[in-house]
């Protein structure tokens, strides 16, 4: 993927959205119409009150634009939230205790537990959906039966083109929370920190721009090499990050699987695997466990183990110390400009010498979120010699 692709991409997402906030109405009119991210008009008779988030993670992007309590409209949602990132959900509980107890867990939107029933009790005015589940949301009818039973339904996507969709995701939130003006203050802050990487990233050439494996969920099963990403997610933060992502050059797919095969024969300059709190749900995991409750000494533990697996141990990476983890709840917020930063950081040191990633997550929780920052978000193996 050329610069110029990805320059043009990230800066035609904020043109696309500058149009949908010119078009935003006050946020007291009687009636809310609004194109979601599957381009699908959805029109309100009121601002809802009640609203159920198809993901409990995308309570990600609803905190930075309250400024209070996040959950004074929501009444329910899947649990991922509790099972795969729990110390950001224990962030939550702590910070607002009623809240997060009274929350009802609908289950998997596109599976059989999720009650229309139990929606309307909820008496819910929106349902909050990932766009790339539309198809599986078409398929199984929801969108039809949530329609008839009076439920709105709106896409929004932080996951599958994640730095296009992410400033037009966040004034279709603010628009349904009423709270333009705190998306707008977000959305300049995800600009500006987008940008302290772009414009540099601009500038490198082809030639100086390594090659980068991406392991998703490094650790999540044994013996195991690997579950990674196209130009997407994951791969596009590389790509904008100033590397070549190897998933890339395979297929133009969301999702690719490697072999252990193909990795070393790539030889790639720098493995970056991705990791949570997986232990919890998932005790097996041998991934490394960032985020809130994050332990430095643990976590290098950690990453030393999945840097001496069979395939890797012997790669040019591992011995050059350019192995490292990072926070996998990245991959589906729209805090993934800090991701950006610290990948750049590790592909580019010398163009990045003065920016500070963490300098960055500390000044996001102090504008934007309602609990400090804490623990550790992402790690690279230590250098032997």
């Amino acid at each position: 993927m050329s610069v110029v692709t990805l320059k043009s991409g990230f800066l035609g997402a904020i043109a696309a959205s500058a149009a949908l906030f010119v078009q935003a109405p006050d946020a007291q009119a009687e009636a809310l119409t609004l194109t979601d991210i599957a381009g699908r008009q959805v029109t309100l008779s009121e601002l809802p009150d009640k609203i159920i988030l198809g993901e409990s993670r995308m309570m990600y992007a609803i905190a930075p634009l309250i400024d209070g309590n996040p959950f004074k409209k929501i009444v329910g949602w899947k649990d991922d939230l509790v099972q795969f990132d729990p110390d950001t959900f224990r962030k939550y509980q702590a910070a607002f205790p009623e809240d997060t107890a009274r929350q009802i867990n609908f289950g998997n939107p596109y599976a059989g537990d999720f009650s229309i029933e139990a929606v309307l009790e909820a008496e819910a005015d929106v349902v909050l959906l990932d766009v790339g589940n539309l198809f599986k949301a078409e398929e199984t009818g929801l969108i039809e039966k949530l329609d008839k039973a009076g439920v709105q339904v709106v896409f929004i996507d932080y996951r599958r083109n994640a730095t296009e969709n992410t400033v037009p995701s966040m004034l279709i939130l603010g628009r349904l929370f009423g709270e333009e003006k705190q998306a707008a203050e977000f959305i300049d802050f995800y600009i500006a920190q987008m940008r302290k990487v772009t414009n540099i990233v601009d500038g490198i050439p082809a030639e100086d721009r390594p090659l980068v494996v991406a392991e998703n969920a490094a650790g999540w099963q044994e013996d195991f090499c690997c579950w990674s990403w196209g130009p997407y997610n994951y791969g596009r933060f590389i790509e904008l990050a100033g590397g070549v992502n190897f998933g890339s050059t395979l297929a133009n797919a969301y999702s690719v699987t490697l072999s252990m095969e193909g990795v070393i024969a790539a030889d790639p300059d720098v493995v970056i695997g991705t990791g949570a709190r997986w232990n919890e749900a998932r005790p097996e995991v041998t991934s490394v466990l960032l985020g809130y409750e994050g332990d430095e000494t643990e976590n290098t533990e950690r990453l030393v183990a999945l840097s001496q697996r069979d395939g890797f141990k012997d790669m040019r990476a591992v011995n050059e110390g350019r192995f490292h983890s990072i926070y996998h709840q990245f991959y589906n917020s729209p805090y993934h400009f800090v991701a950006i930063q610290q990948i750049a950081k590790w592909l580019h040191p010398e163009d990045f010498e003065d920016l500070d990633p963490n300098a960055t997550l500390n000044e996001l929780h102090d504008k934007f979120l309602p609990f400090d920052n804490s623990g550790q978000f992402w790690a690279s193996l230590p250098v032997t010699n």
